[in-house]
């Protein structure tokens, strides 16, 4: 690679705060924020609107549609 066109890569901490989850781990993402971790070091953190801890894919809090009534209102409409 070549020096001075890559953004610095350093360990950041991004947060959840709806599901009050947060994980370390490597990005080139920068934050005037920070945070303690449980090491004792400090890191700076970006908080996060979704995650898997709030997914509701992941979470298994989906909201179930009502597939049926749909294809009913399709033949109903278009014919069989």
């Amino acid at each position: 690679m070549r020096p001075t066109i890559h953004p610095e890569y350093r360990p950041v901490v991004f947060r959840d705060k709806s599901a009050d989850f947060a994980f370390l781990t490597r990005s080139t993402r920068t934050s005037d924020k920070t945070v303690e971790w449980t090491d004792g070091r400090t890191y700076p953190v970006v908080d996060v609107d979704i995650s898997a801890a709030s997914h509701p894919f992941w979470t298994g809090k989906g909201r179930v549609l009502d597939n049926a009534g749909r294809i009913e209102r399709f033949h109903r409409r278009y014919g069989a």
